[in-house]
């Protein structure tokens, strides 16, 4: 079954090493470590914000989200690499957008790095449009934006 759940306090661990892998590609195209890498998995699974999708027992994805007044912010979508192109990641935009729904919130909001373009890519055929690149501590990041039209 593909239904994602709050990730629980004793899965910090798992969830931290399935973002070591699906992040490390990029650590040589950016330089460094991605933010997601070193953020803080068991504030975020206390707070409620994270989201894994499991498969034969194995976390495989990660959804962190976080309402905001007037907007639902997708911090991190993480998917075990060797599952790409299985239609995970636009299970874990659909869950996104399900979850501003339920909280009304009109729009969708996250960033990338301007490296990624493969990531850019994925987000617009999403129906994300690119509403800033901004240089944050170093990084070229692509912030972008999606509203939420009425449900059918």
């Amino acid at each position: 079954m593909n239904s994602l759940r709050l990730a629980r306090p004793g899965e910090a661990e798992a969830v931290h090493a399935l973002v070591q892998r699906a992040y490390a590609p990029y650590v040589p195209l950016l330089g460094r470590r991605p933010a997601p890498m070193d953020d803080d998995f068991a504030a975020r699974i206390a707070l409620g914000q994270a989201h894994v999708l499991e498969r034969d027992g194995t976390i495989v994805a990660l959804a962190v989200i976080e309402a905001r007044a007037d907007h639902l912010w997708i911090d991190d979508l993480a998917v075990e690499p060797a599952m790409h192109g299985q239609g995970i990641g636009q299970l874990l935009l659909a869950f996104a957008e399900a979850e501003a729904r339920r909280l009304g919130l009109g729009e969708l909001r996250l960033l990338t790095n301007e490296r990624m373009v493969r990531n850019r890519a994925i987000y617009a055929r999403a129906g994300f449009g690119e509403t800033d690149l901004v240089e944050e501590g170093g990084l070229r990041r692509v912030y972008m934006a999606r509203r939420l039209g009425a449900s059918s």
